[in-house]
């Protein structure tokens, strides 16, 4: 039976950037899920990709080459990709493989938020 089509990836957009959170499981599913969703917001001008794992605990091979693939769609349109709130067992994986060397980790989305967004835009989302 299949998944329904109400589990959407949750997101929002700061400025030029769009904050995509995976879920607390990445597998083919999911990942499909996510690489979708920056598709989208990289379609609707966004000019950065923050990808917060703060819910993430596994990451299996499949969702590191949807990973790998949204880094390369993202590179080709000009925009940039962070990982926030990656645990250290997924750092150590995304280490392993390469994948560090292609995005920008930040250790919690506002850090993320901070890295690209006009600091007006920060202080006004603060208050």
């Amino acid at each position: 039976m299949s998944e329904p089509l109400t589990s959407n990836v949750r997101s929002h957009i700061v400025g030029t950037t769009a904050v995509v959170y995976a879920s607390d499981y990445l597998n083919k599913l999911t990942g499909e899920r996510i690489e979708r969703e920056c598709k989208k917001q990289l379609d609707s001008g966004c000019r950065t990709l923050v990808i917060d794992f703060s819910d993430t605990g596994i990451v299996n091979s499949i969702a590191v080459s949807i990973l790998l693939g949204i880094i390369d769609i993202a590179e080709k349109r000009e925009a940039r990709v962070v990982f926030s709130d990656v645990n250290d067992q997924t750092i150590q994986l995304f280490e392993m493989l390469g994948v560090i060397k292609h995005v920008v980790l930040a250790k919690d989305e506002q850090e993320a938020l901070n890295l690209f967004t006009p600091p007006t835009q920060t202080q006004a989302m603060s208050h």
